[in-house]
């Protein structure tokens, strides 16, 4: 890009692909770097205000140099990047031209993930995020390595009570290294020579499971509105974290504090939950045993309208299932083997095939309902629908 064609952008001042900065800063410029990079490209502009003034930054064989060194180190990878320069009374005028990157991952700045959105450079929504990873190709898999994350990251003690719960003996000498058990049961994976933990891993041992960028959606959002659609208040909320056997007892209890309500049986009164826990600890397991984890910034949603409880799994059924497969209590097919295999361990899976079967003779016996299952056209959901009263 030529001085000419800088000079226009001056004179348009600042867009989504153009950016002013009368001085050196560091994290601004990093921002935008990165901004521009992971969105659609743009041009950062030194030695100019916000106001369009053109005042120059002195010492410019310095300021190459620095913006050289900047654009390998600033961000998690090198940025490509052009660099321009040109005299003005005052001092000297940079360019930086960043093109859309390309790479297997978004670029960070700081550990964080930069968009451009209008004039600024902002964190992205979880609907951004996702249309980010999908377009740099990041697909990730219960397989698939965190990066960000380390072997340190993982509870050694929830990992070897998940060994002691299938009977294996962690304690008589020999034992095999940390190292060897968590490779061998897929918790983490050689990655350029050195040890990471996978997904699976990280939702089911890690100390802190959502604070990746991959992983910062992989929660449980729970919401009560004052209706029958989503248009109606909010009455309350809740945002679900930790490992997905903690989601999934965290969901339960808060269903479950909602409330009560009596019903009787001859001169017996009989306390109801809303719904049978059995019935709602199944159904988000799951939710979080079979969704796709390709698709980042999405939740797992339990909400619960005036006439319905509807659980909703981003993706849609695994290894083409189809809803009258599901509905039949067919083999199931599970898209992420380790983490079903680590809720069966956990006590809070019923007999693999059994889900729906069971969900649906519970609700039968509870109020005379059934549920249902659908799943979009797209693939980007499966929802399930229990009634609250029969028709």
């Amino acid at each position: 890009m030529d001085w000419l064609k800088i000079l226009k952008r001056i004179e348009s001042g600042e867009d989504d692909s153009t950016e002013f900065k009368r001085n050196i800063d560091n994290k601004a410029i990093g921002k935008a770097m990165c901004a521009f990079a992971n969105t659609k490209g743009g041009v950062i502009i030194l030695g100019v205000g916000d106001d369009q003034k053109i005042v120059g930054i002195k010492n410019a064989n310095r300021t190459q140099e620095w913006l050289t060194s900047f654009l390998h180190s600033c961000c998690s990878s090198p940025v490509r990047a052009n660099l321009g320069i040109h005299k003005v009374s005052k001092g000297w005028v940079h360019w930086i031209e960043i093109p859309k990157q390309r790479g297997p991952k978004p670029l960070q700045y700081k550990d964080r993930i930069w968009v451009r959105r209008g004039r600024s450079s902002v964190k992205p929504s979880p609907a951004e995020l996702q249309s980010l990873y999908n377009t740099f190709g990041y697909i990730l898999t219960e397989e698939g390595a965190i990066q960000a994350a380390t072997v340190s990251d993982v509870d050694m003690d929830i990992f070897y009570e998940y060994l002691q719960k299938q009977g294996l003996d962690v304690e008589t000498d020999p034992q095999p290294s940390n190292a060897d058990d968590l490779r061998n049961r897929n918790v983490v994976v050689n990655l350029d020579g050195k040890l990471r933990p996978t997904l699976f891993g990280i939702m089911a041992f890690g100390k802190n499971p959502q604070g990746y960028p991959q992983t910062r959606n992989f929660v449980i959002e729970c919401v009560v509105y004052g209706g029958d659609n989503r248009a109606s208040a909010v009455l309350l909320s809740a945002r679900l974290t930790g490992r997905i056997d903690e989601q999934v007892r965290q969901s339960v209890n808060w269903l479950t504090s909602l409330g009560r309500f009596e019903s009787y049986r001859g001169l017996i009164r009989e306390d109801h939950h809303i719904l049978p826990s059995e019935v709602l600890r199944e159904s988000l397991v799951n939710a979080v045993m079979h969704r796709d984890y390709a698709i980042t910034g999405s939740k797992i949603l339990l909400e619960v309208f005036e006439k319905r409880v509807v659980v909703t799994s981003p993706g849609g059924l695994p290894n083409h299932m189809s809803v009258e497969s599901v509905r039949a209590g067919g083999f199931t097919r599970t898209r992420n083997e380790s983490m079903a295999h680590y809720m069966v361990v956990s006590g809070l899976m019923e007999q693999r095939g059994r889900g729906w079967p069971m969900m649906r003779d519970a609700m039968r016996r509870f109020n005379g309902t059934e549920p249902d299952i659908t799943q979009g056209e797209d693939g980007a959901f499966v929802r399930v629908r229990f009634h609250l009263k029969a028709p």
